[in-house]
């Protein structure tokens, strides 16, 4: 039975394993992204434009907050991909409870921080006036339930790790469904504006949370390690291995939030609608980046059970096939965007100062498209190799020197205003997708040990 959900990738053909391992993971990544579209088109139609500020402005804040936890959940779904290359799946258990310690450790600090930080962080992103109140609401809700979305995010990559795409795709249907429903109910029934946006993302995460360790513990005998109260205590093989690789992948992808924030201030700063296009574009852009992200969680577990095995030229070819998947939904996402970009945002406002706004964003951010497929073909080989200080290095180039850097100098100092901002945002990658890339086809990585 436990084959069922741990699987081996060390061997068979690359294109077919990828595929059917990655399409679980697009779709329940897509499905991320759908019930984020609906807070957007419930907020849009009967909050307004200031609502669809509020919403991408204060939901900076809690992707800020939630990439602490996505940057331990990662680190612990390559140690468990490494382990089951090696074959020394009788040490996930250890990994396994190790993480759930450090993440609810996380989620408390955070959830005060947000509390008590998250006005004064508003305030410093420009947030516009007519959306400030709205935004509060939303980021009070995600702090006090930000445990449900860290151990959600942690379950996740758990079965990441072991190879499993299919029930993170049931859990994460669950908490779609429920989303969708409650989006509705709250803003449009009872009028809760960005709060009920807020709550109704919470509560589903935290059903589809509740529904994953019902899962593991149920299934505990047939996955290979124990789960339960008993075994809840930290390793310090585990606990070490996870700090190594944690704190490096939750200040990359800080830092990238960070920068992310940055860009949104200085669009806030230009007017409510040109806050709402941003925050528009980005969810309706994270349709083709999660599908490919999802690509590259499976590349990345592919990636580190061949390396752990010794197998370079397998773990090469899986990033290029990786990079050609990510090329073909690229394309066909630019060929849609130029077509019909302002039918999609019509889906979200009726402002026709947002809906002739659309154009600029998505001149800009269509530069972005092949800088991605080499960041999702790099970067997913990076983390199976589990050699965190490169990864930090270019993800620290992508955010504090290249998308902060290059969105000031096109925006204010070259003077091309909002065109300038999208543009600084969308060429950032490049960056660290060409590194990335480099380092696979000629660094001399294959000597490098995560797991001794």
């Amino acid at each position: 039975m436990a084959k069922e959900i741990i699987a081996d990738y060390t061997s068979g053909k690359i294109g077919s394993q990828l595929l059917r391992f990655s399409v679980p993971f697009m779709l329940s990544n897509g499905l991320q992204v759908l019930y984020s579209l609906v807070d957007m088109i419930v907020v849009g139609k009967y909050v307004g434009s200031p609502g669809l500020s509020a919403v991408s402005t204060a939901s900076q804040i809690f992707t800020f907050m939630t990439m602490l936890a996505l940057g331990f959940s990662n680190s612990g779904q390559v140690l468990i991909a490494q382990y089951i290359g090696k074959g020394e799946r009788e040490k996930i258990g250890s990994v396994v409870s190790t993480l759930f310690i450090i993440i609810t450790a996380f989620s408390a600090v955070m959830s005060v921080v947000g509390l008590i930080f998250g006005r004064s962080v508003l305030t410093l992103l420009n947030t516009p006036d007519e959306a400030f109140e709205y935004a509060m609401d939303y980021t009070v809700v995600c702090s006090i339930g930000i445990f449900f979305s860290y151990g959600y995010n942690m379950v996740s990559a758990i079965f990441r790790g072991m190879g499993d795409s299919k029930h993170p795709f049931v859990f994460i249907l669950i908490a779609s469904a429920i989303n969708i429903v409650l989006d509705v109910y709250f803003i449009k029934y009872l009028g809760w504006a960005t709060m009920g946006a807020a709550l109704a993302t919470i509560i589903g995460q935290a059903f589809s949370f509740v529904a994953a360790v019902i899962f593991l513990i149920v299934r505990r005998d047939t996955l290979g390690f124990e789960v339960s109260k008993e075994t809840l205590k930290p390793d310090k093989t585990s606990a070490k291995l996870l700090v190594k690789l944690g704190i490096p992948y939750a200040s990359q992808s800080c830092a990238v939030n960070l920068s992310m924030m940055f860009v949104n201030s200085l669009v806030n700063d230009v007017s409510v609608a040109a806050s709402a296009v941003f925050g528009v574009g980005v969810k309706v852009d994270d349709i083709v980046n999660k599908i490919t992200q999802g690509i590259a969680f499976a590349s990345s577990t592919m990636c580190a059970q061949n390396i752990a095995a010794g197998n370079k030229k397998r773990t090469v070819k899986i990033s290029l096939t990786t990079g050609a998947y990510c090329a073909i939904f690229y394309a066909i996402f630019a060929v849609i965007l130029v077509l019909f970009h302002e039918p999609i945002y019509a889906v979200f406002t009726d402002d026709p100062a947002v809906i002739e706004l659309s154009e600029v964003f998505v001149s800009a951010i269509l530069w972005s498209f092949p800088a991605m497929t080499l960041m999702r073909t790099g970067f997913g080989f990076l983390r199976g190799l589990g050699n965190a200080k490169i990864t930090l290095a270019f993800g620290l180039t992508d955010a504090l020197v290249l998308r902060v850097g290059l969105s000031y100098l096109f925006g204010i100092v070259m003077n091309m205003g909002l065109y300038g901002f999208f543009l600084g945002y969308g060429l950032a990658a490049f960056g660290t997708g060409i590194p990335a890339c480099l380092y696979l086809f000629f660094g001399k990585w294959e000597n490098y040990k995560l797991i001794k």
